[in-house]
């Protein structure tokens, strides 16, 4: 039994890091947010809905800096006051905001909003759990093995899931009649917005996929949607 011990302590850890963590975040959303209310962008949600039969999408401006979008675990979609300001200094277009909702709605509809929460508090349980087992047999190592295990684990997981959402976004913005024109530009664009360094890291421990990699996965789902429809 006594063996078993840290991984039953590793699952309990789990849970209560899932709760608390979606508590949380819906309680950070909830006092730093407004609903997005520009009658411009408002043009383009109005056209995802459409697409997807809803009487509207709903989009909430959380209030940070730095630029980015994301998909709380409810099911609301954000994006931030940093990447808000950027469409009104006239960086971003409105197509490619579209594009940002369109693929948070992605991490929505294929379910990763809520299972990140759960991978999260799952990996660190899991690190919890190899650094205990590791430790044991490589003192002094073990936690960095662990921790650098769990890390390649999770930035794997999230790429899958990236260009999962930017499938979806594709198919959901060519629908809309948007195109994937503005999805495709916003990417070219997103290192110097957010100030990125791409070579910083090595591309397996990058959460997202490098920009390349990404708009080369879109232009090649157009050519197979093409071919179909051809």
């Amino acid at each position: 039994m006594l063996k078993f011990t840290p991984i039953l302590l590793a699952i309990l850890y789990a849970v209560a890091m899932y709760r608390f963590s979606a508590w949380r975040t819906a309680k950070e959303l909830d006092t730093r947010s407004t609903e997005l209310a520009d009658p411009v962008l408002k043009k383009m949600t109005d056209k995802l809905a459409a697409a997807l039969d809803l009487p509207r999408v709903r989009v909430h401006i959380y209030e940070i800096d730095p630029v980015n979008g994301l998909a709380a675990p409810d099911g609301r979609i954000f994006i931030t006051r940093g990447f808000y300001r950027k469409f009104q200094q006239g960086e971003v277009s409105a197509e490619e905001i579209a594009s940002v909702i369109a693929h948070e709605l992605g991490h929505v509809a294929l379910g990763h909003s809520r299972r990140r929460m759960i991978d999260f508090s799952g990996q660190n349980a899991l690190r919890t759990a190899l650094a205990m087992v590791l430790s044991r047999f490589l003192p002094g190592i073990g936690v960095w093995i662990a921790n650098m295990l769990t890390t390649m684990l999770a930035a794997g997981l999230s790429r899958s899931d990236e260009y999962e959402a930017d499938e979806y976004a594709s198919a959901l913005l060519v629908k809309a009649g948007i195109g994937t024109a503005p999805q495709k530009s916003l990417f070219g664009k997103l290192e110097a917005l957010t100030n990125a360094r791409g070579g910083a890291m090595p591309a397996w421990l990058m959460s997202h996929p490098k920009t390349p990699d990404r708009i080369a996965a879109i232009e090649k789902n157009e050519a197979r949607w093409n071919g179909i429809e051809g």
